[in-house]
């Protein structure tokens, strides 16, 4: 295990109980969030992306805001709906984004998952091609926001500009160079799996997965994470693949870890359906006294084939009980996991 981040999926409530009342507690926390972990030492701070949702939904924004105020964490998504998006555009932000943060986006893409409306997408003035699905949508966006994410021009200039223009065809600005080699795929399947390799794109592999064979998640991500690793091999890239799987993983040090988590570590891998026709295996959640959750870990499959862990957090407990969560994976979970 190289790397450990947290992933926040970023909610909010007017409950009691919640220290993210609003969209604007959740925001700014993010923000104070993602400057402590870098102080803590953690590798990544990355966000769930949710339209119409009372969730982070805008992403870039703040993911600048985490980047001008950081020098070395690694500032992310899992995943934006790239059903949602316009691919000329998010070139823009994206870029505007990773130069902000002195180049430490790793974007997390995907073509989503079911929504809180009913293809919601079309409010946003997207729709399928004739004879496409929205998820062949969302693909297709994906592969035009790479391919224009390689920096060379392809629109032609005004013969009279406002300003002055370079010779040639234009691209979009501004550019940030190496941001194309940052981008991963929130593959649910083995066959996105590998079409993400080879389309040269890291993997995202989240708490749930489509059921592919009946077997627990942990085997099935790991399967799917090999197959992965044989695309992209076979695909001849030149530098070196990531995966990432996302975990909700508690170590229970206090009377406060066992009151709130306890009764996680009872539970069990299950299968749902997310939609009418797909059935998917839903991960269980890893809450246990250091040494025994160590054990435990060892025995997942899926962590021992990846190179980053994302841990899933309750944002809505706030910044320092979110610290306090992760400062002890880091310090009594982690270096037993092969971390540093």
């Amino acid at each position: 295990m190289k790397k450990i981040g947290f992933l926040s999926f970023g909610h909010w409530s007017d409950h009691p109980a919640y220290r993210t009342r609003n969209a604007s507690d959740t925001l700014l926390q993010s923000i104070d969030l993602a400057v402590a972990a870098e102080q803590l030492g953690l590798d990544g701070a990355y966000f769930r992306v949710h339209h119409f949702a009372r969730q982070l939904a805008s992403p870039f924004p703040l993911l600048s805001a985490i980047g001008a105020k950081t020098s070395k964490i690694e500032i992310g998504t899992g995943v934006i709906d790239m059903r949602y998006e316009n691919p000329l555009y998010m070139v823009e932000d994206a870029g505007a984004a990773d130069l902000i943060s002195g180049g430490r986006l790793q974007l997390g893409i995907s073509r989503g998952s079911p929504e809180q409306v009913i293809e919601g997408w079309r409010y946003f003035g997207y729709e399928p091609l004739e004879g496409e699905t929205d998820a062949e949508m969302g693909r297709r966006h994906a592969l035009q926001f790479l391919q224009r994410l390689n920096g060379i021009g392809f629109a032609t200039p005004n013969p009279n500009p406002m300003f002055p223009n370079p010779p040639g065809l234009l691209r979009l600005e501004p550019y940030s160079e190496g941001l194309r080699e940052r981008i991963w795929w929130g593959a649910a399947s083995n066959a996105t799996a590998v079409w993400a390799a080879e389309n040269g794109m890291h993997l995202q592999s989240s708490t749930l997965k489509f059921d592919e064979s009946g077997e627990p998640l942990h085997i099935q991500q790991a399967k799917q994470i090999r197959l992965y690793k044989e695309a992209w091999k076979k695909a001849g890239h030149q530098r070196e693949a990531r995966v990432s799987v996302s975990r909700s993983i508690f170590a229970l040090v206090n009377d406060q870890d066992r009151y709130y988590f306890g009764q996680q570590g009872k539970s069990a891998d299950s299968f749902g359906y997310i939609e009418p026709t797909q059935r998917a295996v839903f991960g269980r959640s890893y809450a246990a006294e250091p040494d025994q959750l160590i054990k435990e870990l060892a025995q997942d499959e899926a962590i021992q084939e990846a190179d980053t862990l994302l841990l899933t957090i309750p944002n809505t407990l706030g910044v320092d009980h979110n610290i306090h969560i992760l400062s002890a994976i880091l310090e009594y979970v982690a270096p037993a996991l092969g971390w540093r």
